[in-house]
């Protein structure tokens, strides 16, 4: 008898109900798809003299599946039947004590913890300076005072990745009364490092260590990935199994262990920040995720793997492009003769060949240590293309990044890739190389990231270049809103010393450059004019062209 993992219980229920033939007298309002079968219908009776716009059958498929708590579906805020069950499975899946499936992607379980941990009005929460917007979201909602941790910052590629081991044990040590401690791992680029002296410091110190690990749903699956956040001892941590598993976009989970998160107040704080109408066809497929993983175990990424080391080999045969990796691993290594050797694409020197230099000094138990391989990260050694210019050449060639900024590319591979698809990127990279054969192909030190920052600045990075501190004092944040008679807009060069009146967030991947209330520096300024004059998105500014901000009037 097989045994319970190769089950998928929600999935299952709504394929007997798609079965079942019952009439729907309940919503939703389309019953089963059944309002769009007369237009198919007509349309395949032939042209009528007008366009319809129909959907197509694998749609009409997945509307039989749309269905909401009826007798058999089970409830996803007072589970008791196949949800239950389905996140019972989750949680042994991925090693929690509980999982609990989110519909609103991992922004849903970071305003739950936060609404969570913050239960009374002024806690303190230690938190990760660049967080995703749905972090300062759940401090707003909170009304929760903030005490930001600087990040450590890789010295090589000039990238943040977390708070050091120093930073968090200072700051527990300065506010003790904090309610949690709240990291993000592994950045938007794959980079991380061990979780576990961090968590230590957390738990000895009576507080919950909360880690937004979006990008890590697949972390502690397969021995050539990272640990996952739960194994080093976290006790609260959100993932987005849409992300880099198998699961619907917005499909997420968030898993607790431990005895620091009240899970009562948790299962109430989440049906707050979720629909209480969620998304079945969403649910089923975070339960056929779960499954894919429970069956097969690591080889659901073999297939992934092996074209993301193609194109790597095929990477090496293009010293134009390079790649970012740690010059000192943590995660296991493969076998020797399943990846390239040691040297190849790493930073590299002005002649283009791999560096040979040690290892950067780097605070114990953080730095960059652990890279996502599924998260390959290349750059322009020639410097003649940005990220954002080398994203374009890309995509007219078919090859469509995760994001880019002015100086990386990052490129995500999955458990979905194939040999195809490395080998199109690789031909597409070729083609680039060709196009450019005349440009002066003299390879420039990734140590230069950090030498001359005005050179190279990331979407993901917002902290102060220089600061004397480590963490803030206590920042209070509220819903209360910033009413327009009290804001001024002001030209970007002239905002120096204002406070912001918006939250001004380059997208993706979702970080914040300023928040409501902060002070504007010289060095955000610039950051923004240079992303902005390099093509970047933002959300939050009032001016979409980012000419002007509005400011608080002092």
């Amino acid at each position: 008898m097989k045994s319970k993992s190769y089950q998928a219980p929600l999935y299952e229920a709504l394929l007997t109900y798609q079965e079942s033939g019952n009439r729907s007298f309940h919503v939703p309002g389309h019953k089963n798809g059944q309002v769009y079968r007369d237009l198919i219908e007509k349309a395949n009776r032939g042209p009528s003299g007008m366009s319809e716009v129909v959907p197509t059958t694998a749609f009409l498929e997945m509307m039989q599946m749309d269905v909401t708590e009826i007798s058999g579906t089970d409830d996803l805020h007072h589970p008791e039947g196949v949800i239950l069950e389905a996140q019972q499975l989750a949680a042994d899946c991925f090693g929690a004590e509980e999982s609990f499936f989110l519909v609103g992607g991992s922004t849903a379980g970071n305003l739950a913890l936060l609404l969570t941990v913050c239960d009374e009005p002024n806690s303190i929460v230690l938190v990760q300076r660049n967080v995703h917007k749905s972090v300062i979201h759940g401090l707003m909602l909170a009304g929760a005072r903030a005490v930001f941790l600087e990040p450590w910052v890789d010295p090589v590629s000039g990238l943040a990745v977390m708070p050091s081991v120093e930073t968090v044990e200072a700051a527990v040590q300065a506010y003790p009364e904090a309610k949690g401690v709240l990291v993000t791992l592994p950045n938007y680029y794959g980079m991380g490092a061990d979780l576990t002296p961090v968590a230590e410091i957390c738990h000895a110190a009576g507080m919950p260590l909360l880690v937004d690990e979006a990008h890590g749903a697949h972390y502690g699956q397969h021995p050539e990935l990272p640990a996952s956040a739960l194994s080093c001892g976290a006790d609260g941590v959100v993932q987005s199994t849409h992300k880099m598993l198998s699961a619907f976009t917005m499909g997420a989970m968030l898993h607790v262990q431990g005895p620091r998160l009240n899970r009562s107040l948790l299962r109430q704080r989440l049906a707050m920040v979720q629909s209480s109408s969620p998304s079945y066809p969403v649910m089923a497929s975070l339960d056929l995720a779960r499954r894919l993983l429970h069956v097969q175990g690591a080889d659901t990424f073999t297939a992934g793997l092996a074209a993301v080391d193609a194109f790597k080999r095929g990477l090496a045969e293009l010293p134009r492009f390079q790649l970012l990796q740690p010059a000192q691993a943590l995660q296991q290594e493969p076998p020797a003769e399943a990846k390239p050797s040691a040297g190849d694409n790493g930073a590299a020197d002005a002649s283009g060949r791999p560096s040979t230099l040690p290892a950067p000094a780097m605070p114990s138990g953080a730095g960059y240590t652990a890279q996502d391989p599924f998260k390959v990260v290349i750059y322009d050694g020639a410097g003649v293309l940005s990220g954002y210019g080398l994203q374009q050449q890309l995509e007219a060639h078919g090859c469509v990044p995760e994001m880019s900024d002015e100086r990386y590319v990052v490129l995500l591979f999955s458990l979905g890739s194939t040999m195809q698809d490395a080998e199109h990127l690789l031909q597409a990279l070729e083609h680039i190389c060709r196009a450019n054969e005349q440009s002066q192909l003299q390879t420039e030190p990734l140590g230069q990231a950090t030498t001359n920052g005005v050179h190279y600045i990331s979407t993901w990075n917002n902290f102060q270049h220089g600061a004397l501190v480590t963490f803030s004092e206590p920042i209070p944040f509220s819903l209360q809103p910033v009413l327009d008679k009290d804001t001024t807009e002001v030209a970007l060069e002239d905002c120096a010393g204002y406070r912001s009146a918006e939250m001004i967030i380059p997208y993706p991947p979702g970080i914040p450059l300023i928040y409501a209330g902060e002070k504007i520096s010289e060095a955000v300024i610039e950051r923004i004019q240079l992303l902005r004059d390099e093509g970047a998105k933002f959300h939050g500014a009032a001016d979409a062209t980012l000419r002007s901000l509005k400011i608080i009037n002092n």
